[in-house]
C-alpha cells in the first residue's frame, strides 16, 4: 500500500450492527469510507481513542482524517495495545463518516496494515449466545460480568418503540446530540442504560449491601440490603438510591431519587433525547442462570413525566473472571471532542 493511492469513496447501503458508542448518532451508518494513507498521530486515550491518517483526496491534495474509536478497555480486550499503530505506518481505514461533511471525522470499522493484519474496534464485543466455549461458572453474583452481545441491539430497538408523553416528544424534537449529549459532558449513563453499557461490570457483595461498578466513568451503584426505605426528600443522584431484598435466590431492587438527565437513553433507534425526571423509578430482578454462567436481569422503567407507558426488558451478563476491570474517569476535552466546533 502506498501513500499516493487514490482516495476511495464507497457509499454502500448495508446493514451494520448497532455501535456501542455514545456519539454514534453523529455518524452516517449507511456510508463507508475507504481511506488509504499514512498515520500521523495515534492517541491511546479514554473515553475515545483517536487515529489521525493523512490521505490524498480526488484533487491530489493531502487531507488529514480524524478516526474515532473506542475506549482503552474495549480495545485492549480486542487485542490492541498502545503500540498497535505507529506514526508513519501505511494503513487502509474503513470508517463511517461524520454526518457533517465539513468535518474530516469518521468512526472506525477496521484498520488494515501492510502486513495484512486487521484491527477492528470491539472485535470481542461481546460474547454471543452461540459461544459456549470455556464458559465459567459463578458461585454467586460477585465478580466480573460482560454483556451478552445481542442484548444491546434489542434494548435500543425496544426503547425506540416506547410511547412517550407530549412533554417527552417536545424534548426529543429539540434534542441535538452534538450539543446536548450528557455523555459528552462526562455524565454517566444511569439505569437502565448502564445495564447495556458495553463495558465490564464488577459486583461486590458486602454484609448489608451490593456494589455494582461499570468501567465507563467508574460509575458505581450501591444497593442497600439492610431493610431501610428510600429516604424522604433524599439527595437525587445520577445512579439513584437503591434498596434491595432477597426472594430466595433472586435479588429484587427498587431504585428511585434519580437526578434529572437530558438523555438517559441514547435513542439510537428512536426516541432520542427523551429526558428523565423526578418521578423516575426502576425495578430490577437478578438471578443466576441454571448453569450459573449468566446473570439474568429483568427491568421495568417508570417515568410518567416523559413516558406514556413503562419500558421493560431483559438483559443477560456472562460471567467473565478472565477479564480485568479497567475502569476510567472522564476526560472532558476528549469526551466532548465530537461536538460542533
Amino acid at each position: 500500500m502506498k501513500k499516493k493511492l487514490a482516495f476511495l469513496f464507497l457509499s454502500l447501503w448495508i446493514s451494520l450492527p448497532a455501535i456501542g458508542h455514545h456519539s454514534a448518532q453523529i455518524f452516517d451508518a449507511n456510508t463507508i469510507l475507504a481511506l488509504p494513507g499514512t498515520v500521523t498521530r495515534f492517541q491511546w486515550a479514554n473515553p475515545h481513542t483517536y487515529i489521525f491518517v493523512e490521505t490524498i483526496n480526488e484533487a491530489g491534495e493531502a487531507v488529514e482524517w480524524e478516526i474515532e474509536t473506542d475506549a482503552v478497555p474495549i480495545l485492549a480486550r480486542s487485542g490492541w495495545t498502545s503500540e498497535s499503530i505507529q506514526v508513519g505506518e501505511q494503513v487502509l481505514v474503513r470508517a463511517m463518516p461524520d454526518r457533517n461533511p465539513r468535518r474530516k471525522h469518521a468512526l472506525l470499522l477496521t484498520l488494515e496494515k501492510t502486513n495484512g493484519s486487521i484491527l477492528s474496534a470491539r472485535s470481542y464485543f461481546l460474547r454471543q449466545s452461540s459461544d459456549s466455549e470455556s464458559l465459567a461458572q459463578a458461585f454467586d453474583f460477585s465478580g466480573n460480568w460482560e454483556l451478552r452481545r445481542e442484548d444491546y441491539d434489542i434494548y435500543y430497538a425496544a426503547w425506540g418503540e416506547v410511547s412517550i408523553t407530549d412533554k417527552g416528544l417536545a424534548a426529543s424534537s429539540e434534542f441535538d446530540v452534538r450539543m446536548d449529549s450528557p455523555a459528552a459532558q462526562c455524565v454517566a449513563a444511569p439505569l437502565p442504560s448502564i445495564l447495556v453499557a458495553p463495558y465490564l461490570n464488577e459486583i461486590e457483595i458486602k454484609d448489608d449491601a451490593i456494589v455494582i461498578r461499570n468501567e465507563r466513568f467508574n460509575a458505581e451503584r450501591v444497593i442497600y440490603l439492610d431493610g431501610r426505605e428510600h429516604p424522604a426528600n433524599g439527595e437525587r443522584t445520577n445512579q439513584g438510591y437503591a434498596i434491595g431484598r432477597w426472594d430466595e435466590d433472586t435479588l429484587i431492587v427498587d431504585t428511585r431519587l434519580f437526578e434529572d438527565h437530558r438523555a438517559p437513553i441514547s435513542g439510537q433507534q428512536g426516541n432520542s433525547g427523551v429526558p428523565s425526571g423526578a418521578e423516575k423509578r426502576v425495578l430490577e430482578r437478578y438471578s443466576l442462570s441454571e448453569d450459573r454462567t449468566r446473570l439474568l436481569i429483568d427491568f421495568v422503567l417508570e417515568d410518567p413525566e416523559y413516558l406514556a407507558e413503562p419500558f421493560s426488558g431483559h438483559v443477560e451478563w456472562y460471567y467473565a473472571p478472565h477479564f480485568e476491570m479497567m475502569g476510567f474517569g472522564c476526560d472532558l476535552e476528549n469526551s466532548s471532542r465530537y461536538t460542533l466546533q
